[in-house]
């Protein structure tokens, strides 16, 4: 999904039936635990007149909460019979999952929730979402061939639907243009129009502007400690996975995953491209030559920044567009769920996704053009809006998750610590994943 956050922290298969669905904190209470807490209500009677609805978000941004209140108030407007009311909860808990889920199993769940692309096959498989299949398609205007059919993999199950990604964001590499031409370094640009732009490419960049201006090379984010927020953004592009299609078996220990930790370990403890565990680059700052970012960083970024906004480099398995997402859904054991699938229709139609795109790039094709990604990010050139968002947008694949996310994160992470050293070994570190979570995912 896309974070509008300070750079140092931060179906044509289903219209057919078939589409594959692709610690630090511990959670005090699991999706499974928080349905069985949730079975042993009983369903939720039908209202006797309006009700109110209640949408858990992450953000607490101004301008998200304008626009999704200004499409609640519409909703209220016209559906007086049936709501009175909808709000918003901003949840900023450190964990916001683990938050959602203890609201969950503790009897005040929400009527929608928010969610990341990354837990989105969690909440589908564990039945927390309502299947909102028939309502989207029998809404008046609401248009569903128009969704990009690849953006609902993560919220669906067979030819049904669970959720809608409002928000589906490609990844790029934002190039601090003043210091790679004071370092003498090529334009990403003429080395994507030779066809030599690389991952191998950018960390040369990166660790040559480091070394030069004394600034970092290639900011990621931080996978060391929050390592599904950015590795899978990578390794798509070496053809590795971290599990096979069905989540069934853990795929770390492939040639192709080996590959790819090789080279990120060589990229921080010898080439000095990417930053090493602990050491952060605020790119809006002109503190990083590159960083792997969403067009939502734009907004943070001075008059005096020197930038541009480029598609991601090719790897070994060439190039890899890579979409994150934010999806919404119906909770099915929440109070009103009929109305809470219609507040979703309204919520995700084409009227409504045109004002939600002035923040998140829409999963509807009509609406993926040059006019509305502006309103979102008027600092983007066209050219950077087509080639980096829109382009990658029609093509891209979603970051790779996981029906059981929240329970392997913390278990890869501390496998994986073993690699972050000089001296880690990357088949080591990917057999010890492996150890980890072929127990839990095997027996899905």
């Amino acid at each position: 999904m896309e974070r509008a956050e300070p750079m140092s922290v931060r179906l044509e298969g289903l219209r057919n039936g078939e589409v594959m669905r692709r610690h630090r904190v511990v959670l005090s209470v699991s999706l499974a635990a928080a349905m069985v807490a949730m079975a042993g209500c009983s369903p939720a009677a039908e209202p006797d007149g309006p009700v109110e609805l209640r949408m858990a978000v992450w953000t607490a941004n101004e301008g998200h909460l304008e626009v999704l209140n200004a499409i609640g108030s519409a909703f209220v407007e016209a559906n007086p019979d049936i709501v009175s009311a909808v709000t918003y909860e901003s949840i900023t808990a450190p964990d916001y999952i683990a938050a959602l889920t203890t609201q969950i199993a503790g009897g005040d769940s929400p009527d929608l929730v928010w969610v990341f692309e990354r837990n989105g096959p969690e909440f589908v498989q564990q039945g927390v979402f309502a299947n909102v299949t028939d309502v989207l398609q029998s809404t008046e205007g609401y248009d569903f061939d128009d969704i990009l059919i690849d953006t609902l993999a993560p919220w669906s199950q067979g030819s049904d639907v669970f959720a809608y990604p409002f928000s589906n964001s490609p990844y790029g590499i934002f190039v601090n243009s003043a210091l790679l031409e004071q370092a003498g370094q090529p334009n990403p640009r003429d080395l994507i129009a030779s066809g030599d732009w690389t991952w191998d490419a950018a960390t040369e960049i990166a660790a040559s502007v480091s070394q030069t201006a004394d600034v970092g090379g290639l900011f990621v984010g931080d996978p060391y400690v929050a390592w599904n927020d950015v590795l899978p953004v990578l390794w798509e592009s070496w053809g590795a996975n971290g599990w096979s299609a069905d989540g069934t078996t853990c795929e770390f220990t492939s040639p192709e995953m080996v590959s790819f930790l090789e080279w990120f370990h060589t990229q921080v403890f010898e080439a000095d491209a990417i930053p090493r565990p602990g050491e952060a680059a605020d790119f809006a700052a002109g503190q990083a030559a590159l960083a792997l970012g969403q067009m939502s960083w734009t907004r943070a970024f001075g008059e005096d920044l020197e930038w541009d906004f480029v598609p991601l480099p090719a790897g070994p398995a060439g190039v890899a567009p890579v979409v994150g997402q934010a999806g919404v859904g119906v909770v099915a054991r929440g109070d009103n769920p009929e109305v809470a699938a219609q507040f979703l229709a309204f919520f995700t139609s084409p009227e409504s996704v045109s004002q939600l795109a002035a923040f998140f790039p829409p999963a509807r094709e009509s609406l993926l053009t040059i006019e509305v990604i502006s309103e979102a990010a008027p600092a983007l050139t066209n050219e950077q809006i087509q080639a980096t968002v829109i382009d990658q947008a029609l093509e891209g694949s979603t970051k790779e998750g996981h029906p059981k996310m929240n329970t392997i994160v913390p278990l890869v992470r501390s496998a994986l610590d073993s690699l972050w050293v000089p001296d880690g070994d990357a088949a080591s570190a990917a057999q010890l994943v492996c150890d980890n979570i072929d127990p839990v995912i095997s027996a899905l």
